[in-house]
C-alpha cells in the first residue's frame, strides 16, 4: 500500500475569484488543517493541488463558481481524479452571525461536502452544449442591443423636425434602417448635422447586428442539427429553445439522474407550499431562468398549433384551470418528454466529440 492511500481523507474547499484562489482544507472529522491563496493560473492550480495533497488524500472538493472564476480549477482537479462538487455561496444569515473573509467560506465550502449539502456535479464545459451556450450568450447580447438601437432612432425621429419625421419615420424597423442608413445631410445647421450622424450610424449599427445575428443562428442552427437532431425533431422546438435546453443540461449527463432534477434545473418543479388545512403547491421561482423561457415558448407554440396540446388546453379550461395553470403543467410535461430524447443527443454528441 502506497503513502498515498494510507494516508487520512481530507477536503479541499475553494472560494474562486479572477485573479486568485483561497483554498481550505479540512479533515474527516471537521477540523481545519489549513489555508492558501493562489493565483488563478496553470501553476497556481498545481501548487494548490499539492499543498492539499502533502496534507492528506484529496478525493473531494468543493468549489464555488465553476462555470465562471472557478472553470479552470474544476477542469484540473477533475483530470486528476478529484471528484469536483458545485458549492453555492454561504447563507446570508450566518454570513451575518459569523462575518465574512475569503477563507471562511473555503472552509464553508469544504464542510458543505463533508455534511453531504453539495451534491451538484458541476457541468464539464468541453462539448457540444458549451458551444451552444457560447453562441446563446452572444445572440441574446446582439438581440438586446439590435432592439435597443432601433429604439433609439425611432425615439430621436420622434421629436426631429416634422419634415424630417415624415420623410423617414417608417412602420416597419427594416424600411426605417434603410430610410437612415445612406442619409447625405439633411440641413447646414449643428442640429440638423448632428441628427444626420447619428441616424446614420443607429442604423449602420442596426445593420451590422442583423448580420451578427443572421451568423449567430446559422452557428446554432447547425450545432443543434448535429449535436440535438431528436430534440430538434420535436414540435415547437427551433434552434433556440432547443441550443437553451441542451446548454442548461450540460455536456456531462450523468449530473441529471432524473427527469425531475432537469425540471428543478429549469425551474418547472412543483414545490410544497401547505400551510394548516391548506394543501397545495407552487412552481419554483429558482433554476434558470432562460431554460425556463425556453419551455414557456415551446408550451406557447404547442398551445396554438398542436391538435394533442390544443385538445389538452380545451380538457383542462372545461375543469376550471386558468391559462397561468395550464401553461405551467404544459411546462413539465414537455420536460418529462423531452428529459429522455437530451440525454441520448448528449451521449451521442460525446461519442462523435
Amino acid at each position: 500500500m502506497d503513502n498515498q492511500s494510507m494516508q487520512n481523507e481530507v477536503i479541499l474547499g475553494v472560494d474562486t475569484h479572477l485573479d486568485t484562489h483561497v483554498g481550505a482544507v479540512i479533515n474527516d472529522a471537521g477540523k481545519l488543517i489549513g489555508t492558501l491563496v493562489t493565483p488563478t493560473t496553470a501553476s497556481g492550480y498545481q501548487k494548490l493541488l499539492a499543498w492539499a495533497r502533502s496534507l492528506g488524500r484529496v478525493t473531494r472538493a468543493g468549489v464555488e463558481g465553476t462555470g465562471t472564476y472557478g472553470a479552470g480549477l474544476a477542469r484540473v482537479l477533475r483530470e486528476q481524479g478529484i471528484e469536483v462538487l458545485e458549492v453555492n455561496r454561504p447563507d446570508r444569515s450566518k454570513r451575518r452571525l459569523k462575518g465574512k473573509s475569503d477563507p471562511a467560506d473555503a472552509e464553508s465550502a469544504a464542510r458543505s461536502v463533508l455534511s453531504g449539502d453539495a451534491t451538484a456535479i458541476p457541468k464539464s464545459h468541453c462539448g457540444a452544449a458549451e458551444a451552444m451556450r457560447i453562441v446563446s450568450v452572444a445572440r441574446r447580447s446582439a438581440v438586446k442591443a439590435k432592439t435597443q438601437a432601433i429604439n433609439q432612432l425611432r425615439a430621436i425621429l420622434v421629436s426631429a423636425p416634422q419634415e424630417i419625421r415624415e420623410r423617414l419615420w417608417k412602420a416597419k424597423a427594416e424600411q426605417c434602417v434603410a430610410a437612415c442608413a445612406h442619409l447625405r445631410n439633411l440641413g447646414t445647421s449643428t442640429q440638423l448635422e448632428t441628427l444626420t450622424t447619428t441616424l446614420r450610424l443607429l442604423a449602420k449599427r442596426w445593420l451590422a447586428l442583423a448580420a451578427e445575428l443572421k451568423e449567430l443562428d446559422s452557428s446554432l442552427e447547425k450545432l443543434t442539427s448535429q449535436a440535438a437532431p431528436r430534440l430538434r425533431e420535436q414540435f415547437g422546438i427551433g434552434p433556440q429553445t432547443a441550443a437553451t435546453l441542451i446548454a442548461v443540461a450540460g455536456d456531462n449527463p450523468e449530473r441529471l439522474h432524473s427527469e425531475a432534477a432537469l425540471a428543478a434545473l429549469c425551474g418547472v418543479n412543483p414545490l410544497p407550499a401547505s400551510s394548516g388545512k391548506t394543501i397545495r403547491h407552487r412552481l419554483n421561482r429558482g433554476g434558470d431562468r432562460q431554460a425556463n423561457n425556453a419551455l414557456w415558448t415551446i408550451a406557447m407554440v404547442r398551445m396554438r398549433s398542436e391538435p394533442r396540446t390544443r385538445a389538452y388546453v380545451e380538457r383542462r379550461t372545461a375543469e376550471g384551470m386558468s391559462s397561468k395553470e395550464i401553461h405551467r403543467c404544459l411546462k413539465r410535461y414537455i420536460v418529462r418528454e423531452l428529459y429522455p430524447l437530451i440525454l441520448v443527443d448528449l451521449a451521442s454528441a460525446a461519442k462523435t466529440s
